[in-house]
């Protein structure tokens, strides 16, 4: 049971990884920085197509990957 648990979280986080590096960049520099998560957090810029997708996949691999991490915590200490 804790070995699948393992072999789970090594395959979320391989899936997280690739999956945030697939993403674009959304700032240039510290100006773009600065704009951007203006933006972002007045929803001014919508994600759309591929990065709609890619965004959704990050937040549910990395809710798993938290998941997982707890469960498996929990075994390996018990």
């Amino acid at each position: 049971m804790v070995i699948f648990f393992k072999i789970l979280l090594i395959i979320f986080s391989i899936g997280l990884i690739s999956v945030v590096l697939l993403q674009k960049g959304k700032s240039a520099g510290l100006s773009g920085a600065i704009s951007g998560g203006a933006e972002h957090l007045f929803g001014k810029q919508k994600a759309r197509g591929m990065d709609l997708v890619l965004q959704r996949l990050t937040v549910g691999l990395a809710s798993g990957f938290f998941i997982l991490a707890l469960i498996v915590a929990y075994f390996v200490k018990a």
